[in-house]
C-alpha cells in the first residue's frame, strides 16, 4: 500500500491544486440530466410509488461514478504514458507491479468519490429523504473502483489519444443511456433485457437505486459489480505484464 500511495502521491498533489474547477467541471453534466430528465421529462412520472426524481437520482451518481472514475484513472494515465513518457520511468521504479496498477488506478477512485459525493450533496438538497446507508457507500466504492480499473485497462491497451475517444464512444456512450440510469429495466423486453444486464453501469444502477430507496437489496448485482472488478483489475494486470517485459 506503501508503494502505491507513492505512485498516487504525485496525481494526488496536482488534482489538490485544482480540485475546485475539477469539481465544477465534473459536476455540470450530471446536473444537467438532473433537470433534463429529473426536473423537465419525468415531472408527474411516478414508478413503483417512487417519484421519478427519486428514482433516477442514484442513477445519475452511479453515471457520474462511472465516467468520474473512467476519466480521472485511464485519461490521466493515457497522457502520461503517450505523450509525456513519465509511465516508463514507473515501470523501472523499484515498484511491484500490482502496487503500481492500484497506485494508478486510486486516483480515479479518489476523483470518482469526489464528483459522486458532490453531486450526492446537491441532490439531498432536491431530494432529502434519500437513504444514505453503508451498502450505499459500498456500493459506490466498488462502483468507483470497477470503473477505475476499466479505465486503467484502456489506457494500457490504448495505442493513442483516440483510441480512448473511441472506448469511451463505443463503450461508455452505450452504457450511458442503456444501463438502467434514466428507465426501468422492467419495462423494456425480455431479450434486450438480458443484453442490459451484461453492462456494469446496470448494476452499480440497480443496486445503488435499492440502497439510496431503501429497497430490498440486489446483492446478486453487488457480486456481478464485484466479478467485473476483478476482470477489469486481472486484465491490468496482464496488460502491465505484456508491457514491462
Amino acid at each position: 500500500m506503501l508503494d502505491a500511495y507513492s505512485i498516487l502521491w504525485s496525481d494526488l498533489a496536482a488534482l489538490k491544486r485544482r480540485w475546485p474547477r475539477y469539481l465544477i467541471t465534473t459536476l455540470m453534466s450530471p446536473i444537467l440530466y438532473l433537470v433534463a430528465f429529473g426536473w423537465g421529462l419525468g415531472r408527474g412520472i411516478n414508478l413503483n410509488g417512487t417519484s421519478y426524481l427519486e428514482f433516477v437520482i442514484p442513477g445519475i451518481i452511479a453515471l457520474t461514478a462511472m465516467t468520474t472514475s473512467f476519466n480521472g484513472a485511464g485519461t490521466r494515465l493515457n497522457v502520461d504514458r503517450l505523450y509525456f513518457k513519465s509511465f516508463d520511468e514507473c515501470l523501472m521504479a523499484p515498484v511491484g507491479l500490482p502496487s503500481l496498477l492500484l497506485g494508478k488506478a486510486l486516483i480515479g477512485v479518489v476523483r470518482g468519490v469526489l464528483s459522486s459525493v458532490g453531486f450526492l450533496a446537491v441532490a439531498l438538497l432536491i431530494a432529502p429523504h434519500m437513504h444514505i446507508s453503508l451498502p450505499f457507500v459500498l456500493g459506490l466504492l466498488l462502483c468507483c473502483l470497477t470503473f477505475a480499473f476499466l479505465g486503467v485497462l484502456a489506457a494500457l491497451l490504448a495505442r493513442s489519444h483516440e483510441d480512448m475517444a473511441t472506448f469511451g464512444s463505443l463503450i461508455l456512450m452505450p452504457m450511458t443511456f442503456l444501463g438502467g440510469t434514466f428507465f426501468s429495466l422492467a419495462q423494456v423486453p425480455f431479450g434486450l433485457k438480458m443484453a442490459l444486464y451484461a453492462l456494469p453501469l446496470t448494476h452499480a444502477s440497480l443496486f445503488l437505486r435499492a440502497a439510496a430507496l431503501d429497497q430490498p437489496l440486489p446483492w446478486a448485482s453487488f457480486l456481478i459489480l464485484l466479478a467485473f472488478f476483478a476482470i477489469f483489475l486481472c486484465g491490468g494486470m496482464l496488460a502491465l505484464k505484456r508491457m514491462s517485459v
